[in-house]
């Protein structure tokens, strides 16, 4: 992909690629070669024109007229350019019920996360493998990350832990953090904090559903 293309991929438009991704391996397993961008704005139920400003964006070849653009080109370029055919290596800290799940998931492997260890501070957990995935103390998570090469760590443990966590990641050199704790996280330029806060999103669809039932009533 040249670094034109690149420079003219917003924000907004990286965020709706894997839900792209998602409807063309669909496509194309139905042995459906070219779409346009019609047909994919009516399945993800978005703007044409946007739409189509995207796929012109991340594809070097541009779309057909009259039938749009190559399936299978269209996925190679999404995954080249959000970096799911290089698997990096992560590790998750909290084994608790949200890092039980994250672990069983096989999903993150489509999209280039390897979870190759997990760490925790409770005893009980410590020594367990979990979807074959060994659980470690937490006191080894900047020894393992330093000799490992990781990069990435998600953090899944309760919010007075999680600057703690934090720290031993970074010093243990990993550079991206996806964080699921409710809490800011304080961490050098150089690292990149992405926070899921669970009850803020709760909060926002409770408030969108009580003002849909008060337009219904």
């Amino acid at each position: 992909m040249s670094e034109n293309n690149e420079k003219h991929i917003t924000i907004q438009a990286l965020h709706r690629m894997p839900y792209y991704l998602q409807k063309l391996k669909e496509l194309k397993n139905d042995g459906v070669d070219v779409v346009s961008a019609p047909k994919i704005a009516q399945m993800l139920n978005l703007n044409e024109v946007q739409v189509r400003k995207d796929f012109a964006a991340v594809s070097e070849i541009k779309g057909k007229p009259k039938a749009g653009f190559s399936v299978s080109e269209l996925i190679r370029q999404m995954e080249e350019l959000l970096g799911f055919n290089n698997t990096d290596d992560a590790v998750l800290v909290g084994v608790g019920s949200l890092g039980h799940a994250f672990l069983a998931y096989k999903g993150f492997e489509e999209y280039g996360l390897n979870i190759v260890a997990a760490f925790d501070s409770n005893p009980e957990f410590i020594g367990m493998e979990i979807s074959g995935k060994s659980v470690l103390p937490s006191e080894r998570i900047s020894e393992m990350c330093l000799r490992m090469g990781i990069h990435i760590g998600i953090i899944t443990v309760p919010e007075e832990q999680a600057q703690k966590v934090c720290d031993q990641l970074v010093a243990g050199g990993v550079l991206a953090i996806w964080n699921f704790a409710p809490v800011h996280l304080s961490v050098p330029e150089n690292v990149l904090v992405k926070n899921e806060n669970l009850a803020a999103s709760l909060a926002m669809l409770s408030k969108h559903l009580k003002e849909k039932m008060k337009e219904k009533f």
